[in-house]
């Protein structure tokens, strides 16, 4: 084969495998709705699952689930697992600060998430016995088969503050990669982080 038709071929394969990826992350992607999860993820997104992992999840992934009493597909972090205890503590300085004591014993700790800084503003204490919004402040544990989550925009996110605990079994999966758009990273990013808290107890 001449070097001429070497290239044009090798430029085909290229054309064809992208063609092929575009219609598997349109078929097989999730479009993301909505600013929930603004600046993780935005409007329009798509992003792919990772096989194998329903009804999976760990601290902090981001996960495509379906809310208790509701068939819409939501995509948000989780934040606290079974047996975990969990809160949502607001002062004037600091109106969205997510408490954490993990497995329900040592030092309750804050969850520090980059997004959350920046877009925060309105009081929001929890939670309630079914790890709902609440008057006041209180860390509930997480019952058996159960996680709280949030959205990564928590004044513009429908979570378990508004939906309850969610049920592992309804988690459809961990989102593993973003892929689209292709000028964006694949990370999902803004992982939270857990600090040292020494303010008032719930």
């Amino acid at each position: 084969m001449n070097p001429r038709r070497a290239a044009g071929a090798v430029l085909g394969t290229g054309v064809l495998l992208c063609l092929l990826a575009g219609v598997a992350v349109t078929a097989l992607g999730v479009r993301v709705d909505g600013t929930s999860m603004s600046p993780t993820l935005h409007q329009g997104d798509r992003i792919l699952v990772s096989p194998g992992s329903e009804g999976e999840a760990r601290r902090f992934d981001v996960v495509l689930l379906r809310a208790t009493g509701k068939d819409a597909l939501l995509v948000k972090r989780v934040i606290a697992l079974p047996g975990d205890r969990v809160a949502i503590v607001s002062t004037p300085d600091e109106p969205f600060q997510v408490l954490l004591q993990e497995g329900g014993r040592g030092p309750v700790r804050r969850v520090a998430a980059p997004s959350w800084a920046s877009q925060a503003h309105r009081t929001s204490a929890c939670c309630g016995p079914d790890g709902t919004r609440s008057a006041r402040p209180g860390l509930r544990t997480v019952p058996p088969g159960a996680f709280f989550y949030l959205g990564d925009n928590p004044d513009l996110s429908d979570d378990s503050r508004a939906y309850g605990w969610g049920a592992l079994d309804r988690i459809e999966g961990r989102v593993g990669v973003r892929a689209f758009p292709v000028s964006a990273s694949p990370d999902i990013g803004n992982r939270p982080v857990l600090e040292e808290y020494r303010g008032p107890s719930p």
